[in-house]
């Protein structure tokens, strides 16, 4: 066996695997976010168990949601390589291939909740709760798993030579930025930002139990995450373009301000008596 720094190397029977320390991160997120989905439910009166049944629908619709972003929303170092959606719609296996190419996190969020949706459909159980009991996990996940981005040498921002600069290899160095050896940690920002949305979704959880709405604690979710990868995009070198527009900067503007703009309904809408 051989441990390079993004994975374990080694051969059985003549045939050389690799397990990535990119998927093991991926799954230690995954677990860790159950783990605390399991407090969260037993906090609710919601069955603990419940929970890593509906780890496997999760990670499934995650999965599905997040290489389909993906795939219809190249970033620009893809479309230059060749590999556009016209590319994944004239070769359907490569769909499968994700281990070349890449995954969106706000297509995971949708498959996730689509996954959600059937799950509780299926065996009962209210889909709001659900919802609130998942996502301080989820964002406990986005900020484990985001380490994984730093194995890979990848979702770094602009070049820096800021005391927290990290160096990548040539290899791994965008075009165009071929000459500098030091950027942003970009993952390590979110990764903080990710791990603060869980602390403040837990405090708002239980300091106003008794003024939240079911939902309230997903949508709050849905305004926080948004914000810092709004914020985070500035800095972004290998941004999904649409038409010339961020595709996930915009996408995700859209989402916080509809999250709020429902907070603000279901709060302080007129009371009709």
């Amino acid at each position: 066996m051989q441990i390079l720094f993004d994975g374990l190397y080694f051969r059985i029977f003549g045939e050389e695997f690799v397990l990535r320390f990119y998927g093991m991160i991926i799954m230690l997120g995954a677990i860790a976010g159950a783990w605390l989905a399991t407090r969260e439910a037993n906090r609710r009166s919601v069955d603990p168990d419940q929970v890593w049944d509906l780890l496997i629908w999760l990670l499934v619709g995650g999965v599905i949601g997040a290489r389909l972003w993906h795939i219809f929303t190249p970033p620009p170092s893809s479309v230059a390589a060749g590999i556009t959606t016209l590319y994944y719609l004239q070769h359907p296996l490569d769909i499968l291939a994700i281990w070349r190419g890449g995954l969106g996190i706000p297509g995971a969020v949708i498959g996730g909740a689509v996954a959600l949706y059937f799950y509780t459909r299926r065996h009962g159980g209210s889909y709001p709760i659900w919802m609130d009991i998942i996502a301080p996990a989820l964002a406990l996940g986005q900020a484990i798993g985001r380490w994984g981005n730093y194995f890979n040498q990848e979702l770094y921002g602009a070049p820096t030579n800021l005391p927290w600069a990290i160096s990548i290899d040539p290899v791994h160095r965008l075009a165009g930025f071929e000459q500098y050896e030091t950027f942003h940690p970009l993952f390590f920002y979110e990764s903080l930002w990710n791990f603060g949305n869980m602390v403040l979704l837990l405090w708002l959880g239980r300091r106003f139990v008794d003024r939240l709405k079911p939902g309230d604690i997903f949508f709050v979710y849905l305004v926080i995450y948004p914000l810092g990868r709004f914020l985070l995009d500035f800095l972004r070198l290998d941004a999904s373009m649409l038409g010339g527009i961020n595709a996930n900067q915009t996408f995700m503007a859209v989402v916080a301000v509809a999250a709020v703009a429902v907070l603000v309904w279901r709060h302080f809408r007129p009371q009709v008596t």
